[in-house]
């Protein structure tokens, strides 16, 4: 009797730490350090030119004063622990603990990011911070926690331009049979195919050897990353299209934040949206830089008119019904496009 109820013992020790275990998720479950301090790992799939880099080094010194040292920050930029999906996906299971990303990675894991790769939404960054900062913004955030990720906030990653290496892009019609990378996005590869391009969906770290090698003819992202990844060196011709407007997304493994206490929290937050605005203005400013570098390395620069615009946003009215159907709530963009509307008058 007495050997049974060893074994019993043991084993319900055995389910125990294995529970403990697993429920941890990877680095989060360490939470508080022996003596009281707190790890944040940043992945970051950004050089370390990028105004995102230098957003995070802003979060980094905000957080270590702020929590008089309680929180240290360590942070990994260049895409040495993943791309934007990897990095997520290592928040979700806390073998990272805070990542950035573009929204439409993040729409994979929350259907609900889809609202932001709806073409040709934002008329100016301006309007998109409105909206991103404001109630429903805050509500596709709290829509992560199903998925184990605090989301914090948005910073700025900006409007997205087309290049290539076959020809100026003036007209929808050049458009056609263009060979494109794009994200692994479902509404991304959907205008594209609307308009007539070929997109093809492909890591953002394999993409300069991609354009490189001509497996692709161009591909397309804000002028930031044109830059800081030198894609005008295997590119040449730009579209100032803006054809989306893209955000990047903070977030953290949820677990994490809410191991820490309440106080803690709050540094956490403030530092992000103190950095954010940081970031943003970092990003306004060079952008300008940015276009000049693209020029200066002999890259052909074109702006799309008003009435091609107009031809593009014709084209893509059937994106919208396919944007619904993704999401399964009409309604939510029926109540983005009004406050669109409501902040751009």
């Amino acid at each position: 009797m007495n050997k049974k109820i060893i074994v019993i013992g043991i084993a319900l020790m055995m389910v125990g730490l294995l529970l403990v275990g697993c429920g941890g998720g990877g680095e989060s479950g360490k939470q508080a350090n022996t003596d009281g301090t707190y790890n944040i790992k940043i992945g970051s799939p950004l050089v370390e030119s990028h105004p995102g880099h230098k957003g995070f080094l802003k979060f980094k010194e905000l957080v270590e004063k702020e929590s008089n040292g309680k929180i240290k920050v360590e942070i990994f930029p260049n895409g040495v622990l993943g791309g934007d999906r990897e990095l997520t996906e290592a928040v979700q299971l806390g073998t990272v603990t805070m990542t950035l990303s573009s929204t439409s990675p993040v729409a994979n894991f929350e259907k609900s990011f889809y609202l932001f790769d709806l073409p040709f939404l934002f008329p100016d960054r301006e309007t998109a911070y409105q909206v991103l900062d404001g109630p429903l913004g805050q509500k596709l955030l709290d829509n992560l926690s199903s998925q184990g990720i605090k989301g914090l906030g948005y910073w700025e990653n900006g409007f997205r331009h087309i290049t290539n290496s076959k020809h100026p892009i003036k007209k929808l019609e050049d458009l056609q049979g263009l060979k494109l990378r794009t994200m692994e996005n479902k509404l991304h590869i959907a205008a594209w195919k609307q308009l007539g391009a070929n997109p093809t969906p492909m890591a953002f770290g394999e993409l300069f050897t991609a354009l490189q090698q001509r497996t692709v003819d161009g591909q397309e992202n804000p002028l930031a990353l044109i830059d800081s990844n030198k894609f005008y060196e295997v590119q040449d011709y730009l579209t100032l299209s803006g054809h989306v407007y893209t955000p990047f997304v903070i977030m953290m493994n949820n677990d994490f934040f809410n191991s820490l206490p309440q106080d803690l929290q709050q540094v956490v937050l403030d530092a992000v949206k103190e950095a954010g605005e940081y970031q943003r203005n970092l990003m306004k400013e060079q952008e300008d830089d940015s276009l000049q570098v693209i020029k200066d390395a002999g890259v052909e620069v074109y702006e799309l008119s008003k009435d091609e615009k107009d031809r593009m946003i014709k084209a893509l009215e059937p994106v919208y019904d396919e944007g619904a159907k993704i999401i399964g709530d009409r309604k939510l963009i029926d109540q983005l496009m009004a406050e669109v509307e409501k902040y751009s008058k």
